[in-house]
């Protein structure tokens, strides 16, 4: 498959399993959107994260991502950044708690900046960029084809496949948001959410 062998293929998509295991900053935003607002809002929040992933695969066949994750001053640049949105969906989750529970009709029309916010969170995600620079070239064979459309047909993969989990996991997550209608889980979740956000936040800013 375009100069992709079975055993390259099957290994890659064994490290992709292993990943979608780690939850990570896309894995909560999804999470916190289908919890918050509804299955739907957790839908389009996957679909911002993925067209994120998409542009940081664009960017590996293009050579930018190797040219960003080669300056230390740029890699940091977006790391900080990517902290900084961190804490700041978390203490917009955690101002969400102390409010009232929205009803269906806010909670459809508050989740509707799911896909830009999804977008933002993935593509000031440093490790995104790693993954791509370093992950993705380990699976390509030069020798056995065209070095371009390896790249193109392994990061389109890794984005159907993280689509489809992260839409799954909206859906059972909103589903069961959607039939427990005490506010006060409501509010529990939107804490949850704030202090992982944080957290995530921190982690990514010391991880220097």
């Amino acid at each position: 498959m375009l100069g992709l062998s079975a055993a390259t293929l099957a290994g890659y998509l064994a490290a992709i399993a292993v990943l979608m295991i780690t939850p990570g900053p896309d894995m909560m935003f999804v999470l916190a959107n289908a919890t918050r607002y509804g299955t739907r809002a957790g839908a389009v929040a996957a679909l911002g994260v993925a067209a994120g992933e998409a542009v940081h695969v664009a960017a590996v066949v293009g050579g930018l991502a190797a040219v960003v994750s080669a300056s230390p001053v740029l890699f940091a640049a977006i790391r900080w950044a990517g902290a900084a949105y961190l804490i700041f969906l978390g203490i917009r989750a955690l101002r969400d708690g102390r409010a009232t529970a929205a009803t269906t009709a806010e909670r459809n029309s508050r989740g509707g900046g799911a896909f830009l916010r999804g977008l933002v969170t993935n593509l000031l995600n440093p490790k995104m960029i790693l993954f791509s620079v370093a992950f993705l070239p380990q699976f390509v064979s030069p020798a056995t084809g065209n070095v371009t459309a390896q790249l193109v047909l392994l990061g389109a993969i890794f984005v159907a496949i993280q689509l489809t989990v992260d839409v799954t996991l909206g859906a059972g997550a909103g589903r069961f948001a959607g039939r427990v209608t005490d506010g006060r889980w409501s509010r529990r979740i939107s804490r949850i959410c704030a202090v992982a956000f944080i957290a995530l936040g921190v982690r990514l800013a010391t991880s220097g």
